[in-house]
């Protein structure tokens, strides 16, 4: 198993993961006629300037030349503040690993793999919004409930 960041020679197994990812809680079969070539021109779009940015680092697990998971982390620069030095933090998104792979401890290998390098970094901390499933896996890794964030729905 190698974990590693991705780069551009991953995109199109970045893509089609995300979109299996989607289509695995669509339980109600709202997107079952989406078409994947439009959902894949946007995200293309999007992993080809994310993986050329220093905003953006998108860690995969690798085996045998197969991408078997994937997170997503984007840095959030802060407004600097007197009195102490500013470092970024990190926000956690779009966690999925492979069906078939799941209960082997390759989500925790590369989650652990992050927190190390989130560590090198100084990043202040790291935020994710967990499904209801995914609680339980971010707690045995380390993660803690903070207070929840407050937000305003501009689009619905």
């Amino acid at each position: 198993m190698i974990i590693r960041i991705a780069t551009k020679d991953d995109i199109d197994q970045l893509i089609r993961m995300r979109w299996d990812f989607t289509l695995e809680d669509d339980l109600d079969g709202t997107l079952k006629n989406e078409a994947y070539s439009g959902f894949y021109e946007e995200c293309y779009d999007f992993l080809w300037k994310a993986l050329q940015s220093d905003i953006w680092s998108i860690w995969v697990a690798e085996e045998d030349g197969m991408i078997v998971s994937n997170i997503y982390i984007e840095l959030i620069h802060k407004v600097p503040r007197p009195g102490r030095i500013t470092h970024p933090f990190a926000y956690m998104t779009n966690v999925y690993t492979k069906p078939d792979y799941r209960g082997k401890g390759i989500g925790s290998k590369l989650i652990s793999k992050i927190n190390e390098w989130a560590k090198e970094n100084k990043y202040e901390f790291i935020i994710v919004w967990p499904s209801e499933d995914g609680v339980n896996f971010y707690e045995k890794n380390g993660y803690q409930h903070c207070k929840e964030p407050m937000e305003n729905m501009l689009c619905e």
